[in-house]
């Protein structure tokens, strides 16, 4: 039986764009043990992926924040030791990136495999691998992981994305009908205005119930003042990325800025309106099994009158008919 290691430690949404190599690695390779290491905060998440059999917790943003702190020195020294204490048939690091992965992959046992120097971000991480792969750039995150981990296992990519996700069973019984606003980013330019939150809050508060969750305190506070906009907007309590999974899967829709819960939601189907203010969607927008309305791109951020509109198409009963231009 094979054990193969997967290393996408971060962001939330690279960690999720990696999901379908996962899961056509398991279609073939079934009887292979699967583990993956990626940052403690997403474990929970990877960890409902039904083909993992192992997440392995790495604490690498932490510990770039302490790197002058001797328990720091220590902790990273712990976790060489737990990598390397385990045997892998193969290494696959989809990162690419000098410290955050590739001397992670140099540091376990087992035959490393990465991106060339011409298909990485950076060409020192390559000199990490055992075996170096040429993988096209122009194409989607989700594609360049799935290339890498084919040429990796010696298989070829087919058909579509597949998340591996079921958003039946994490979403649980059907309740009562809500949306769900997605507003954070860990990157300031990324965010819609707060006003342009609130207008849109007020108006869907008008037929339905809103969900606003949050990461950071001051995301709460920006959820708080969000969610105040409308009687029937609620900000739940902090909660572990499992349990915000759940909450996303049971949502009529959700509508979000380019962020990691973003691209969850659209790996489990739920309708969505992708709101993108600094970053252009062609290589790293959500993709998933479910309707997808992409609005704005860099420096071209959609009115709430467009999520508006591009809301409504996207809950339109199939068959309905459309109202032409005037």
């Amino acid at each position: 039986m094979a054990d193969i290691l997967l290393i996408k430690t971060s962001s939330l949404g690279d960690v999720i764009h990696h999901m379908p190599a996962l899961t056509e690695a398991r279609a073939h390779r079934p009887a292979a043990r699967f583990a993956w290491v990626v940052e403690e905060a997403f474990a929970p998440l990877v960890r409902l992926h039904p083909a993992l059999d192992l997440a392995i917790p790495v604490a690498g943003r932490q510990w770039r924040l302490a790197l002058h702190r001797p328990a720091t020195w220590g902790d990273m020294a712990r976790f060489r030791r737990a990598l390397r204490a385990r045997r892998f048939d193969e290494v696959i690091d989809s990162q690419g990136l000098f410290f955050k992965s590739a001397l992670i992959a140099r540091y376990a046992r087992g035959r490393s495999h990465g991106y060339d120097a011409q298909s990485i971000k950076e060409p020192l991480a390559s000199w990490c691998y055992d075996v170096r792969h040429r993988v096209e750039w122009n194409q989607h995150a989700i594609a360049r992981n799935r290339a890498l981990t084919a040429q990796a296992l010696g298989y070829t990519p087919e058909g579509p994305a597949d998340f591996g996700l079921n958003r039946a069973s994490l979403a649980g019984p059907a309740g009562k009908p809500y949306g769900v606003l997605l507003h954070a980013s860990a990157r300031a330019a990324k965010e819609w205005p707060q006003e342009n939150w609130r207008t849109l809050a007020a108006a869907l508060g008008e037929s339905i119930d809103l969900v606003v969750p949050y990461g950071t305190e001051a995301e709460c506070e920006r959820a708080r003042r969000i969610a105040s906009a409308t009687a029937r907007a609620r900000v739940p309590e902090r909660q572990p990325l499992d349990l915000v999974a759940r909450l996303i899967a049971g949502a009529s829709f959700a509508i979000g800025v380019d962020t990691g819960l973003l691209h969850f939601a659209a790996a489990l189907g739920v309708p969505l309106v992708a709101i993108f203010t600094a970053s252009e969607p062609g290589l790293t927008g959500p993709m998933g099994p479910g309707p997808i309305a992409v609005l704005g791109g860099r420096d071209a951020a959609p009115s709430v009158a467009e999520v508006m509109e591009a809301l409504g198409r996207l809950r339109q009963p199939a068959g309905a008919p459309t109202r032409g231009r005037d």
